[in-house]
């Protein structure tokens, strides 16, 4: 009888048979089973870290806290290399990302994001600063090129160019105006005093941007706000 039994648990069918189930339940949570809920993304880019908070290059994470803040949404979650809020919002089931991958990895983030919620790039809206417009200035459009930004090049570089955004211009104000230096390190820096309430002004109005993008669809983000 004891041998029987050990023959019956040790059996290489019946074996077979639960390492069988076990990897159709990990293909079923893979590709079937319940994933986390989404209709649509917003993602607004930054480097992580107090050194960067304040610093041009992040009016995205900015939007983003905003966001969240609007729609009473924690950002409680880590996964797809983000902090993410989640809930609903503006009628929709809404994920608002700040990427955790620092600026130039941004793509990383992106594709992850899309994956963990099975959306597609035109469902995914990227909010970030833009060195070819001018301080307090905004562009919503449906898609295009990722222009001088290097987190946008990392993006179109992951999941290409369709995908709606909202830039921020970070440039001076003045057209007479110069950037002394390299470009990136005028990114790096935070807003001069005498920028500041403009800046702020701006995340506002992109966050407004992007909530009406959200609630009432992207041409008429693009009609409000495209001045």
């Amino acid at each position: 009888m004891e041998i029987r039994d050990l023959r019956r648990r040790d059996d290489p069918l019946r074996v077979a048979r639960r390492v069988s189930a076990s990897g159709r339940e990990r293909i079923k949570r893979f590709f079937g089973g319940q994933s986390p809920r989404a209709e649509r993304i917003v993602m607004g880019l930054g480097n992580p870290g107090e050194r960067y908070a304040d610093t041009r290059h992040n009016v995205g994470f900015h939007v983003a806290s905003r966001l969240a803040k609007r729609a009473r949404l924690e950002f409680g979650a880590k996964a797809a290399e983000s902090r993410i809020a989640e809930g609903g919002f503006a009628g929709l089931r809404v994920v608002i990302a700040r990427p955790q991958t620092f600026m130039n990895d941004s793509g990383r983030a992106a594709r992850k994001l899309l994956d963990r919620y099975r959306l597609t790039p035109a469902e995914l809206l990227v909010v970030y600063d833009d060195i070819d417009l001018p301080l307090g200035s905004l562009r919503v459009r449906e898609k295009g090129g990722p222009g001088t930004h290097n987190g946008m090049r990392s993006i179109v570089g992951a999941i290409g160019e369709g995908f709606p955004r909202i830039r921020i211009g970070v440039s001076p104000a003045d057209p007479a105006s110069e950037i002394d230096g390299d470009l990136a390190d005028y990114v790096l820096e935070p807003f001069a005093p005498g920028e500041r309430e403009a800046a702020d002004a701006a995340i506002t109005r992109a966050t407004e941007a992007a909530e009406v993008a959200l609630r009432d669809g992207l041409r008429r983000a693009m009609d409000t706000f495209n001045g």
